[in-house]
């Protein structure tokens, strides 16, 4: 039997695709200053819409950094209400030469949509909301009562979310969440996220003299700043894959065994994963590949530079030294734990005559599981279900959803994602596009589990 709002919805397909493309013509980059206009577009489009499309309360919450967007339907007293989440920040576009097409000028190649920003998150959070509106426009309202979060920050840890969640509980408050954002594993198999990992982000710089000196006339005799962090880098792994670093594993238990054998049961085709992004089998001993990204902890180098990037050469020996490091988190950890073991060994590591200065880029979030039983989890899973034919496997990921710890030390509920990007579409790098396939695939499940609230089967 059809469903009239799901009609509404796959009827308007080109009109859904083409406001998707121009939201995400919206350069709205959170870890640049040089996008706040980008930003401050996006929000106003966000507004603009929940406004029209019949939410009340809309508006810019924030609490010191980027605002998020806030909007809500409560015309149901009584009726359980859902926290709808997303994020309209995007990661930046470079390396900028890359890209088979500018990363702000959304382009549909082979039934592709390619743009920064189209997969995570602004394709699946536009699926969210365009299921919303059309309930509201065909029957004039929802099934159940709605909160809509649309944060712009979640590219840079969520910094000021916390904050935001406290100064705003009583507005936020729900019986849970449901995340747009979070990815499914693959686009071949019918999948839902119960956990992901934790991370923290952190900045080392060392130096080992007051300037860059000429290296004809002290190198040999002085250290250098490129050498000396290397050597400390080089040192945050043991042979078998482990990090070494005093501190790190603590909290962490033996691997469930019976979560192992549920892993290895999956239909996943190692070679191939690895053949796609030309690259080989590396991390800890004893861990399959699915283990190493779902089950143990990491410690990442992201960036590091010293002394003369330029074109053509410059005799120097480097005075100063910086790495970007992240870390991503498994339960048991706490981040301000790890913050600590990780300044401890750099500075049992740092050679006398070196300073080193060693920043928290943001409080860290600790990874989060859902819990098994979860109704929500449960009316997830048979939305899935009914718009791919096949119920999910329940898999983890690897990446971090900062909402998901953070809400549920805020405010005690837990978060579910229903979201229709896949881990494979190149968000984070050149390139990012997003299925159009998984409009349809996104619209029929996101209808399908606000029947099932409306309903109370969750």
């Amino acid at each position: 039997m059809s469903d009239p709002v799901l009609d509404h919805l796959l009827g308007d397909h080109d009109g859904i695709v083409s406001r998707l493309i121009k939201y995400a013509r919206i350069p709205s980059v959170s870890t640049d200053p040089a996008y706040a206009d980008g930003m401050a577009a996006a929000r106003k489009l966000l507004v603009d819409r929940l406004r029209a499309a019949g939410f009340n309360n809309v508006e810019e919450i924030a609490a010191g950094g980027h605002a998020a967007v806030y909007g809500e339907w409560l015309g149901l007293p009584g009726a359980p209400t859902y926290l709808v989440y997303g994020h309209y920040d995007v990661q930046p576009p470079d390396p900028l030469d890359k890209w088979h097409s500018p990363p702000f000028d959304p382009q549909i190649r082979d039934d592709r949509l390619y743009g920064r920003g189209v997969s995570d998150d602004k394709g699946p959070a536009s699926i969210a909301l365009e299921v919303l509106f059309a309930y509201l426009a065909v029957e004039g309202r929802l099934p159940v009562n709605i909160k809509v979060l649309l944060e712009g920050e979640e590219e840079v840890g969520s910094a000021t979310l916390p904050a935001i969640l406290d100064q705003y509980a009583d507005r936020l408050r729900a019986e849970a969440v449901v995340s747009a954002d979070g990815a499914r594993w693959r686009a071949d198999l019918p999948s839902v996220n119960t956990g992901s990992r934790g991370n923290m982000a952190f900045e080392l710089a060392l130096r080992t003299a007051s300037k860059d000196l000429h290296s004809g006339r002290f190198g040999g005799a002085v250290p250098n700043a490129a050498h000396v962090l290397a050597s400390i880098l080089a040192g945050l792994h043991s042979r078998d894959g482990r990090v070494a670093v005093h501190g790190f594993y603590d909290g962490i238990g033996d691997p469930d065994e019976t979560i192992r054998s549920d892993i290895a049961g999956l239909p996943f085709d190692e070679a191939a994963f690895f053949a796609a992004i030309a690259s080989v089998p590396h991390g800890e001993d004893g861990f399959s590949t699915l283990e190493r990204l779902w089950l143990r902890p990491t410690l990442e180098v992201n960036g590091m530079w010293s002394g003369y990037t330029g074109e053509g050469g410059k005799t120097v020996t480097p005075a100063e030294a910086v790495a970007k490091i992240t870390t991503r988190l498994v339960p048991g950890q706490e981040p301000a734990h790890v913050a600590q073991a990780l300044l401890r060994h750099f500075e049992a590591a740092c050679p006398a005559g070196t300073t080193i200065h060693f920043t928290s880029r943001d409080v860290g979030n600790a990874a989060y599981l859902v819990p098994p039983d979860l109704p929500l989890l449960r009316a997830v899973e048979e939305a899935i279900e009914e718009a791919l034919g096949a119920r999910p496997v329940r898999v983890r990921v690897g990446s971090t959803l900062p909402l998901s710890d953070m809400i549920k030390r805020a405010l005690g509920i837990d978060t579910v994602t229903l979201s229709f990007s896949t881990a494979d579409e190149d968000f984070h790098s050149p390139n990012e596009f997003f299925r159009l396939s998984a409009i349809e695939e996104g619209l029929t499940a996101w209808v399908a589990l606000l029947r099932k609230l409306g309903r109370g089967q969750a």
